[in-house]
């Protein structure tokens, strides 16, 4: 099989005029655009890029270098959450409770269990731990958080947030769930705290 015939160093140079050219094609673009998505330089930006990839290219092949440049395609860009035009998002809950009554707690276990005080079993007879986990394997979040006192629980702090998210394949997250609370990607949120109740207090003592 012949070799493929090497770029020259017009070729090269050829190249890299294209860049420059590319380039100042683009800070024409700029100065000039109509808003965030004008069509201009998205034009202009494509030109760019494969100017950029091309003259990358001639110049591995030519001098087994590279520029230090790596120019992202549309593909990569929409894999980045915008909390304005979000693909996607993720709902972020937290709630705090105080565990007020651990015989209520574990009694509903037992109803979960389907056993009795008399005849306990694998989760009532175990740790507050162990019946905590039927609770909440038997509920969704919602329903124990209206039925706190019911199971034995005081809330406490709440919150709520709703951020952008890039979709995601099924389990990609799953190992470290909680690692995208960004509050750049924050769309909106709901806090319920008695900090704020206090607060309105101290400002309509009537109230």
């Amino acid at each position: 099989m012949p070799d493929v015939a090497q770029p020259t160093i017009a070729e090269v140079r050829t190249a890299a005029e294209a860049v420059k050219a590319a380039i100042d094609r683009h800070l024409a673009a700029v100065e000039v655009r109509t808003g965030e998505n004008d069509p201009g330089v998205a034009a202009a930006y494509e030109a760019l890029a494969a100017a950029a990839d091309a003259y990358d290219e001639v110049l591995y092949d030519a001098y087994d270098e590279v520029t230090p440049f790596e120019v992202p395609r549309d593909t990569e860009l929409s894999r980045f959450a915008d909390p304005d035009d979000p693909e996607g998002i993720t709902v972020l809950i937290r709630r705090d409770y105080v565990i007020t009554d651990p015989l209520r707690m574990r009694a509903a276990a037992l109803r979960i269990d389907g056993s009795t005080a008399a005849d306990p079993g694998p989760v009532a007879a175990s740790s507050v731990t162990a019946a905590l986990g039927a609770l909440f394997g038997e509920y969704e979040p919602d329903e124990i958080a209206s039925r706190a006192e019911e199971f034995g629980l005081e809330e406490g702090d709440s919150t709520l947030w709703v951020t952008a998210a890039d979709p995601a394949e099924p389990g990609d997250w799953l190992a470290e769930p909680f690692d995208d609370a960004d509050p750049d990607l924050l769309i909106c949120r709901f806090d319920v705290s008695e900090v704020y109740d206090d607060e309105l207090e101290v400002l309509d003592p009537e109230r």
